[in-house]
């Protein structure tokens, strides 16, 4: 299956706008810190929106695939703000 997800992801010319819509995720992560909010549920709650979101756009099969993948993804340090060793 085609999966329209990693197609968009990987689209040069929408990269542009995905780091001013990370830019835009990050500044509302600082706010929320700021507001008192702790960082894991607003994490939480900004992932339960992604998915909501990515499900509208490409439907619950599409999203389900592009969820599967990511247990590889995160275990290769992919989402890691530290550098691994």
């Amino acid at each position: 299956m085609n999966d329209p997800i990693l197609t968009a992801i990987e689209d040069p010319d929408a990269a542009e706008t995905r780091r001013e819509a990370l830019g835009y995720v990050t500044e509302a992560f600082a706010e929320a810190i700021l507001a008192g909010i702790e960082s894991d549920s607003f994490a939480h709650a900004a992932l339960f929106a992604a998915f909501q979101e990515l499900v509208v756009a490409y439907g619950e099969e599409h999203v389900a695939a592009f969820a599967k993948g990511l247990p590889d993804r995160i275990l290769s340090g992919e989402f890691s703000l530290a550098s691994r060793h």
